[in-house]
Parts: C-alpha cells; sequence; structure tokens
C-alpha cells in the first residue's frame, strides 16, 4: 500500500489522465465516513468515461482498508472499486504498476471478506447489488460484475427479455 507520504502520489494520474492525489478525500473517508462530495470528487478525478489510471488503482487497498476498519461507506465504496477494477481491463487504460500489484491484489481478496459479511445484513437494493458485483469481480467474474453493477433494473430486463423471454416467462 503507497503510504500517505511516498512523493508518488504528486506524480499519479486519475481519471482524466492528469495527475491528481486522492489523500486529502481518502483521510475525510478516514475520519468521516465522507461526505456526497468527497465522493463525487473522488468518482470524478480517479474514474472520467471509463478512464482510470495510477492514481485509482494507488487509492483502491486504501479504500478497502477504510471500509474494512469504519464498516460504513455504503454503497459508494463496492461501486466505485468495481468501477476502477472494470475499467483496469480497458485496452485504453494503463496497467497496474509493479510496484502496487501485491497490494492492489491483496486489498481485493480483503474485499472479499469485507463484503460477504457485509452482503449478509444489507437490505437497501443498491448497496446488495454494489457487493454482489465487487464479490463477483474479487472472484474473478469480472464481465459478471459488470453486468451486475453496471445494469440498472430496466437494463436487466431488457437483457433478460432478449435473452429469456422473460417478461412473457416469467413472473
Amino acid at each position: 500500500m503507497l503510504p500517505y507520504d511516498d512523493p508518488r502520489w504528486r506524480e499519479l494520474k486519475g481519471g482524466y489522465k492528469t495527475p491528481y492525489n486522492p489523500i486529502a478525500s481518502l483521510k475525510n473517508l478516514e475520519s468521516n465516513g465522507g461526505s456526497e462530495d468527497v465522493w463525487d470528487e473522488l468518482w470524478q478525478e480517479l474514474h472520467h468515461q471509463g478512464d482510470v489510471g495510477e492514481a485509482s488503482y494507488a487509492a483502491v487497498p486504501h479504500l478497502i482498508r477504510i471500509q474494512k476498519e469504519r464498516g460504513d461507506l455504503g454503497w459508494n465504496v463496492y461501486a466505485f472499486l468495481s468501477t476502477i477494477e472494470i475499467e483496469r481491463h480497458r485496452k485504453s487504460n494503463p496497467p497496474i504498476p509493479p510496484w502496487l500489484e501485491s497490494s492492489y491484489n491483496q486489498a481485493w481478496q480483503d474485499l472479499l471478506k469485507v463484503a460477504l459479511r457485509h452482503i449478509q445484513t444489507a437490505d437497501d437494493p443498491l448497496l446488495v447489488r454494489s457487493l454482489l458485483g465487487a464479490i463477483s469481480i474479487s472472484k474473478g467474474l469480472v464481465k459478471l460484475g459488470a453486468v451486475i453493477s453496471y445494469f440498472n433494473e430496466s437494463e436487466l430486463l431488457e437483457l433478460l427479455d432478449e435473452q429469456m423471454a422473460w417478461s412473457e416467462l416469467y413472473r
């Protein structure tokens, strides 16, 4: 995990392919659980129209650590982490830097444990969907995680109607 005081943070690029340092937002999540403004900033700066960067990847272990410690970051943390991991596979996005690979992969293993505990008590549909997407991705099912994470209820119904005649055959 890249320490907050590591000078590399100043050089890492976010979703706009320009340097972005998310430390202030990460510290805000640590101490306050995050506000809508903090999440808006992270969503905007670390992910933009499918683009992610090294700063996005470096934030992942911290976000999972913070969720593990606090347990109250809600659907945003799971949906955001899923988005970063899904978009990491986009051909136009950079690979994870070698110096970050180990902590990034370990963080996803940790996320699985956290998400499996959290799903037992989750009842908000958006939280459940975000958890299921993250769980799928953490088990290596990135395509399934993308469908769960990215498709809303009407898009899922359209897909099910097209593939399975859902509206005709199921209640």
